[in-house]
């Protein structure tokens, strides 16, 4: 398929323009692989997590009324991992080392993931290929119940109380 060549070939260039960059990927908001360069990482099981994290970094936004996802930064004591939203369909996941250039990682990161979605709209379509059964939701209506509905649109619970009270004391 042509669009997974294009967007392996814009993951291969982010190798020459971000130094220390370890891997990359290319999934669906639902964790599906469009195109990956992560050696010695299982690209699907990468695809799943990030749709994970992506579910929950929706629901953060959404809650703290911060506006759309754009992007999720995790640090670990070996490097980092840090997903970028590429159009409404996909997103760009990045692996680099410890002493990356954050900035530069930020700054390539943003433009590819804005490629990646220029190239899936431009060869699938917005709405097209796996997602074209999907209907846009209206941000001012609710979701109808029972329905296929983007990450992060599921309603927030609210806390209970516990039905018992704690014993305090000796």
């Amino acid at each position: 398929m042509a669009v997974e060549t294009d967007v392996l070939d814009e993951l291969r260039r982010l190798r020459t323009r971000i130094p220390r960059l370890a891997g990359s990927l290319a999934a669906t908001v639902d964790g599906l692989v469009l195109a990956h360069d992560v050696p010695g990482t299982e690209p699907e099981g990468l695809a799943a997590l990030t749709a994970a994290a992506l579910g929950v970094a929706y629901r953060t936004t959404d809650a703290a009324a911060r506006g759309e996802f754009r992007e999720l930064l995790v640090r670990g004591t070996r490097g980092y991992v840090a997903t970028y939203a590429a159009g409404s369909t996909a997103v760009l996941t990045l692996l680099a080392d410890d002493r990356v250039n954050v900035g530069r990682l930020h700054l390539e990161g943003r433009r590819s993931g804005a490629r990646i979605a220029e190239l899936i709209d431009t060869r699938v379509g917005p709405g097209g290929g796996r997602h074209a059964e999907r209907t846009a939701l209206d941000a001012h209506a609710p979701p109808p119940p029972d329905t296929d509905r983007r990450i992060g649109t599921l309603p927030v619970r609210t806390p209970q109380r516990p039905a018992h009270q704690p014993r305090t004391g000796g």
